[in-house]
């Protein structure tokens, strides 16, 4: 999914229902091009440590942590949740874009 090929909520949908709720911690993340990546975390890993190793990332969603219902089948089906979502990367990637500087999002609405 790309944010600058005009995406679809279904496709989000599908990103995070790849995601294994009950294993690991996730994080959302959007690349320099405007590719929406899912990644699994270690256990208690923050999003600090990621960014600094992902210096291609330019917006990020807080760590879903494991149990929580943010990613997985379930999280996938909850289209609130998932449109929530979709608008939230959105207006930041389009308000953000042009920045060189990560933006965490600090909510999911």
């Amino acid at each position: 999914m790309n944010l600058n090929e005009q995406p679809t909520v279904d496709q989000l949908a599908g990103l995070l229902a790849t995601g294994k709720d009950t294993l690991d911690d996730h994080i959302l993340w959007v690349c320099e091009r405007g590719d929406v990546h899912i990644d699994a975390l270690a256990n208690d890993a923050d999003g600090e440590e990621f960014e600094r190793r992902h210096p291609n990332l330019r917006a990020r969603m807080p760590v879903y942590r494991r149990g929580k219902g943010y990613v997985g089948k379930k999280a996938a089906a909850d289209r609130q949740f998932v449109s929530n979502v979709f608008q939230t990367l959105n207006r930041e990637w389009n308000l953000n874009r042009e920045q060189a500087q990560v933006c965490r999002i600090a909510s999911y609405s």
